[in-house]
């Protein structure tokens, strides 16, 4: 398959040529400010795990339970979630999630056991566990295929923003005052997004998934599911969330505990691998949608190039043993990790070039309920790898080689089957049209 020439017509959808509602924008920010409040909820068990596992005795295997803990739920809500969203408006679901959100925060306020906190964190992360795709599906009502990569990457930097902005006032909390007042402050941030969307948050104008329901051709979920473009954008996504799951949990732990840090200077270091992140998101948000206007199929804008950074990131990780000082450790991981942001930019909108609108929702969710499943895996297994380790610095070393064999193997093996421009054609040739006279007018993304 040729890289450039004659833009891919079998790639794009038929939304192509729609020009892009006012309001778009506003509700792309919003969202992004819902991703913002997400992972500012993720992060702050692991920015305050020194103070929690002091002051609730917990060791290394314990709090390796409690970031994964956060996971139990996360993958069965996103399918159940998922599939609501292709028959209820996004605005009341993703309303309904936020304040989930706000209430699973309140309880840590006061003293709390372990059994209290890890219950909190388990219903926290079956509230946010369909949050990216729903906001994906939202945000694809009010883009044409052509146009989703770069409101995707905003949405996606709001999991950068999220830790850069919350880590320097949370950390400032938890020094000065108790990582308890932390938990609180985000239940109040979340509550303040709830009234802003109920003032501002509306359903794209693009699509009216009821009405494609009855009228767009279906293609079973079998065959979707079983594609090798949704298998490769799940493998590829799990490395990547291996190491970001890693960085939630055990990132500012690695610097106090690992290096010797204090947990005043562990809150400025650990914004280093979301500023990168971030940067990468971006950049490939904007290279993806050049590259498509200037003909490049979406194996190339899309599948390789969210495959080839997750690849480089892990050979770079896996030089972390090898070099000697904490600063050129902490390269290591700040750029290993952060080149894995490549690929949340794409899997989304790969997705949603063969996947019918009605049919989207629970497809991107079922996607990111199967990837999320290394959220469950990697804490623990770092956890465990510390405990039984001979020196705590050898352990988090060891814990970080295998994310790094895990995210070339995953990026590897995306970058085999990551072919969304000619998905869609294999896939569609045996669906039945259902409201042809209306296909023109209403067309599967």
């Amino acid at each position: 398959m040729s890289a450039q020439g004659t833009p891919d017509v079998a790639g794009r959808t038929a939304g192509e040529g729609k020009a892009t509602p006012k309001g778009a924008w506003t509700v792309t920010f919003l969202l992004f400010l819902f991703m913002v409040v997400n992972f500012a909820d993720k992060i702050v068990v692991g920015l305050a795990g020194v103070p929690i596992m002091t002051d609730l005795k917990l060791d290394a295997e314990q709090f390796g339970l409690l970031g994964s803990s956060f996971f139990f739920l996360f993958s069965v809500s996103a399918i159940v979630v998922g599939f609501i969203v292709n028959k209820v408006p996004t605005r009341w679901v993703l309303l309904t999630l936020a304040v989930i959100w706000a209430l699973a925060q309140f309880p840590m306020v006061g003293t709390v056991s372990f059994t209290t906190l890890l219950i909190c964190r388990i219903v926290l992360g079956a509230g946010e566990g369909p949050a990216f795709s729903v906001a994906a599906h939202a945000i694809y009502k009010w883009f044409p295929d052509e146009k989703r990569t770069l409101p995707t990457a905003i949405l996606s930097q709001g999991s950068a923003f999220g830790v850069i902005l919350a880590v320097p006032a949370l950390n400032w909390v938890i020094v000065n005052h108790s990582w308890h007042y932390a938990f609180g402050a985000l239940g109040v941030v979340g509550l303040l997004w709830v009234c802003a969307w109920l003032t501002f948050g509306k359903e794209g104008p693009l699509e009216d998934t009821q009405v494609l329901a009855v009228t767009e051709p279906k293609i079973p979920y079998v065959q979707l599911l079983t594609s090798r473009t949704f298998l490769g954008c799940v493998i590829a996504t799990f490395g990547a969330y291996w190491a970001l799951s890693l960085g939630l949990t055990w990132f500012t732990p690695f610097i106090v505990k690992g290096l010797g840090f204090s947990q005043s200077q562990a809150g400025f270091v650990s914004i280093l691998p979301w500023v990168f992140g971030a940067t990468i998101v971006i950049l490939t948000g904007w290279i993806s949608q050049v590259m498509m206007a200037r003909g490049y199929t979406t194996r190339i804008s899309r599948g390789v190039l969210g495959s080839v950074p997750l690849i480089l990131g892990g050979l770079i990780l896996a030089m972390m043993p090898h070099v000697s000082g904490a600063g050129w450790q902490i390269a290591s991981l700040v750029i290993g990790s952060g080149l894995c942001g490549a690929i949340y930019v794409v899997c989304p909108p790969m997705l949603g070039e063969f996947t019918p609108a009605s049919q989207r929702g629970a497809v991107i969710a079922i996607y990111g309920a199967l990837y999320t499943l290394s959220g469950i895996i990697a804490p623990s297994v770092m956890g465990a790898v510390i405990q039984r380790a001979g020196s705590m610095l050898d352990g988090y070393l060891t814990g970080f080689t295998i994310n790094a064999v895990v995210m070339v193997g995953s990026g590897v093996i995306g970058l085999l089957l990551l072919w969304p421009n000619t998905e869609k054609a294999r896939l569609t040739r045996g669906a039945a049209p259902q409201g042809a006279a209306l296909k023109g007018a209403v067309s599967p993304t």
